[in-house]
């Protein structure tokens, strides 16, 4: 059995990192929601807001990554990895981060108004779905074992 390249080992961890924070944030969101005082809802608000650069930079590693190792692969599993990518990457850009940084400064503020749980509302579904899009990715992932992959 051959080892993985250190291209592999640094997609498949930086994939991992990503996917893990973005379930911590939901999963924190929800219980802190569920069960905390306004005070803890803004503190975990702002660690999610700080947290951003480092979901960032680990997905953007694993999209770049990814990209590389899928050079010149025609497979359809590849070709829809890329896509869940793209629409995961707008996903974020879109809506996952300004919502983020909304939501840390109402919270902040004490400004705990329909604006705020509409938009919380928005990052959960959101959240849902990038973790979903990126789980499809992961279980493709491990169908694509070489380029003449189907």
């Amino acid at each position: 059995m051959t080892q993985p390249s250190p291209l592999v080992i640094t997609h498949r961890v930086a994939a991992f990192a990503g996917m893990t924070l973005i379930t911590a944030f939901w999963t924190s969101t929800v219980l802190v929601e569920l069960f905390g005082d306004p005070e803890a809802i803004a503190r975990v608000k702002t660690i999610i807001a700080l947290t951003i650069p480092v979901l960032v930079l680990s997905l953007a590693t694993a999209g770049l990554t990814g990209r590389r190792l899928a050079q010149g692969w025609k497979s359809p599993i590849a070709a829809a990895k890329r896509k869940r990518t793209a629409i995961a990457a707008a996903n974020a850009i879109l809506i996952l981060i300004p919502a983020a940084i909304f939501l840390a400064i109402r919270a902040r503020a004490g400004q705990f108004d329909t604006g705020f749980y509409v938009v919380q509302g928005a990052e959960l579904v959101a959240g849902a779905a990038n973790l979903m899009l990126l789980i499809a990715n992961a279980r493709a992932g491990a169908r694509l074992k070489s380029p003449r992959a189907a």
